[in-house]
């Protein structure tokens, strides 16, 4: 359900984020000065910057994000155009729902939109926030969620989910050769204890590929940190049904930008 966020901004300051291709996906949008446009994965409000920039008073951003924090950091960034500006607390695979509730609250006049980018994955604010677990080279909860509002976090997976489970998720989300190695390891590691923290999930991963694999290519633990992350967020569920989804909210002439 969307919900309007206050003008809570303590995280401004903290939520720096480089925009990219932020000159393509405005071009591509071909914006209107008194269109709707939706920024589906609000983050920082980089793109909604620039959208805000091409609209006039009478043009309106829709702002969609799981996070609370980057809602109000973009909130802040955003408070200087004179467009109209709606923030929601929600995923934009929903944004069916987030289009018909605005519309019978009165605060847009249509349930149709002329534009809307997407930018996938996770951010850099969400990555340098040790507190939400996303990276792999601090140690941190095992948490990932980017609406911390879900029940399912990092810790679940990665010490509920069986063997299988876990080397199938690693394998499609991750593309990892050593995945069946990996779930094996953690699954007798936590059989001695639970896996709290990224720091021993990362052990236990460097510990399950070879000294020879681990010398090259990207860090041995990042394929499975991205694995568990799209688990956890349902990342590719939400992407097949918002493409489908968005296409229909679509006004005539109207474009979607996807970032991946």
């Amino acid at each position: 359900m969307p919900t309007k966020i206050g003008n809570n901004r303590e995280k401004v300051a903290d939520y720096n984020h480089i925009t990219v291709l932020a000159k393509e996906a405005i071009e591509t949008l071909k914006i209107q000065p008194n269109g709707i446009y939706v920024d589906g994965t609000l983050g920082g409000g980089g793109h909604s910057a620039l959208i805000c920039e091409k609209l006039g008073e009478e043009g309106t951003l829709i702002g969609i994000d799981r996070d609370v924090d980057a809602l109000s950091a973009a909130e802040g960034r955003l408070s200087k155009y004179h467009c109209k500006k709606i923030f929601v607390h929600n995923n934009y695979s929903d944004i069916k729902e987030v289009l018909g509730e605005l519309c019978s609250e009165g605060k847009i006049g249509k349930d149709k939109i002329d534009g809307a980018v997407l930018d996938l994955g996770v951010s850099s604010f969400q990555l340098d926030n040790e507190a939400r677990g996303f990276s792999y080279m601090k140690k941190s909860p095992l948490d990932m969620r980017m609406d911390k509002e879900e029940s399912l976090s990092a810790y679940d997976v990665v010490n509920g989910y069986d063997e299988r489970s876990l080397a199938n998720i690693i394998t499609k989300y991750g593309e990892e050769a050593w995945s069946k190695r990996i779930a094996k390891f953690i699954v007798n590691a936590r059989d001695e204890k639970p896996i709290e923290n990224t720091e021993e999930l990362v052990d236990v991963i460097k510990a399950a590929i070879p000294a020879r694999a681990r010398r090259e290519g990207p860090h041995p633990a990042k394929r499975t940190f991205q694995a568990i992350r799209i688990e956890v967020n349902q990342e590719l569920a939400h992407l097949e049904k918002a493409v489908s989804d968005f296409c229909d909210c679509l006004d005539l002439g109207g474009r979607l930008c996807i970032i991946s």
